[in-house]
């Protein structure tokens, strides 16, 4: 009966005993470099800049439109600074096809609106405008760096970075004390928090002189001396304040990796290894870091522009192919974390569907919300395609779905990749407290995510 059951059950098993010490310490080598990665990428602008530097440092060098590739060329397109596409081509024509990742390097942030800093009974504040799916209530009393860049008139770009070093000032949004809140403490969690009361805290000093505005105006000083720039060069301005958390391992056993952005700079640098580590591939491969998918994949960074579709339309001009007999034979791994379960709460997911901590890649078929609606979802054979690759290269997976049916869902890029006519499936690495200000992976599962794109990327 043991026997009988071996072979006609499924059972899944902890990844930690399907692996021996030389691949537990590879898992720790690889966690490094992410961390590494993750700290120093606090914005998709800052993802992407230093994505290239890693890059150039392995040999890519930047595409110029009318190039000539040729097998085991390596390079990559910056998308305006906030996107960007490598490829390292194939030794097989593009008529049959590339294989593709594609992940997104934006993440939940606090952008300051344009009209920004003001001084309200002595004491200044920027006003926010949150970017993507937050719960506004995680966002107050944790410290805050800001992040981004000021165009000015004269067409030079400024680069603006306060809080990422130790001995510069932090920022803060306050809240109600205990005592005082008994009010705000009726309201339900997504009213105690408005998103016009998402204001910022930046200064209290008074400038030494008479008239009104004192401490706003000793704050634009300041930021005058540091950078510059005025209250108007805030108009065309992407500013950003992100959570000031140093990325750092979770657990008595350091076996988890804690920090902001996980979701999805966890699988863009899973990808971003990944394609730096591939060497004269049989197809092209290409690896994206797209922008904009927390609001939709919109704009010319956004999976749903057509930048994309130039490069790919370059590259395949290069070899004379078409563009749509190329996308009809590639294949994308649309990488996208998903949710791991937490034992914390059991009530919104269907255990024996849910991803589950150091259980390995999370494999979505589809996602979406209830009745798998707006979801892009992946075919059968293209489900036993990955079994196949993944048994062969020792890679440790898992298929995940996006909680219970009706209790709600979620999106991805995959959907339109699906859309330009390439087979595409969802896979990435478990999170907990996803789009928190600190969220928690496993080393693990970041480790067998890019085992599974370098896997994709080898196969023939």
């Amino acid at each position: 009966m043991d026997e009988l059951r071996n072979k006609l059950f499924y059972q899944q098993k902890n990844g930690y005993d399907l692996i021996d010490t030389d691949e537990r310490l590879a898992v720790e080598d690889y966690s490094r470099g992410y961390m590494s990665y993750l700290n120093d990428a606090r914005t998709e602008r800052e993802a992407v800049d230093l994505a290239i530097e890693l890059a150039e440092s392995e040999g890519f060098v930047e595409y110029k439109p009318g190039m000539a590739l040729s097998a085991g060329m390596k390079i990559y397109k910056n998308n305006r600074g906030k996107a960007l596409m490598l490829a390292v081509m194939g030794k097989k024509s593009l008529s049959e096809g590339a294989v593709i990742a594609g992940a997104h390097v934006d993440a939940p942030r606090l952008d300051l609106k344009q009209i920004s800093a003001y001084e309200s009974d002595e004491l200044c504040f920027f006003k926010t405008h949150y970017y993507g799916g937050i719960k506004k209530y995680q966002w107050v009393t944790i410290p805050l760096e800001l992040h981004g860049v000021v165009a000015l008139k004269t067409g030079e770009t400024v680069q603006v970075s306060i809080g990422r070093e130790k001995d510069e000032p932090k920022f803060v949004i306050t809240d109600l004390l205990p005592h005082l809140a008994q009010d705000q403490m009726k309201k339900t969690m997504a009213e105690g928090i408005t998103g016009e009361g998402l204001n910022i805290l930046i200064g209290s000093t008074p400038y030494a002189d008479e008239g009104s505005d004192r401490v706003k105006l000793a704050v634009m000083s300041i930021l005058y001396d540091m950078y510059g720039i005025t209250e108007e060069d805030f108009l065309s301005a992407e500013l950003t304040a992100v959570p000031a958390f140093d990325v750092c391992e979770i657990g008595l056993d350091r076996s988890l990796i804690g920090g902001y952005g996980h979701d999805d700079r966890v699988c863009a640098y899973a990808e971003l290894k990944a394609i730096m580590d591939v060497d004269n591939p049989e197809r092209t491969c290409v690896c994206i870091l797209a922008d904009k998918e927390e609001i939709g994949s919109v704009g010319v960074s956004g999976m749903q522009s057509a930048a994309f579709d130039c490069f790919m339309e370059d590259l395949c001009a290069a070899e004379g192919v078409e563009l749509r007999r190329c996308m009809e034979n590639s294949f994308c791994l649309s990488a996208d974390v998903c949710n791991a379960y937490d034992p914390l709460y059991p009530e919104v997911c269907e255990k024996r569907s849910a991803a589950k901590i150091n259980y390995g890649m999370g494999i979505c078929k589809f996602t979406g919300a209830r009745g798998k609606s707006d979801t892009n979802d992946a075919s059968a054979e293209l489900v036993a395609h990955l079994r196949r690759i993944f048994a062969e290269d020792g890679v440790v997976w898992q298929m995940a779905e996006l909680g219970k049916v009706d209790q709600g869902g979620g999106g991805t890029i995959a959907k339109f990749m699906g859309n330009r006519n390439i087979d595409t499936i969802d896979a990435g690495v478990p999170v907990l407290s996803m789009h928190a200000p600190f969220e928690v992976v496993s080393k693990f599962d970041c480790y067998m995510t890019y085992k599974g794109v370098l896997a994709a990327y080898k196969e023939k």
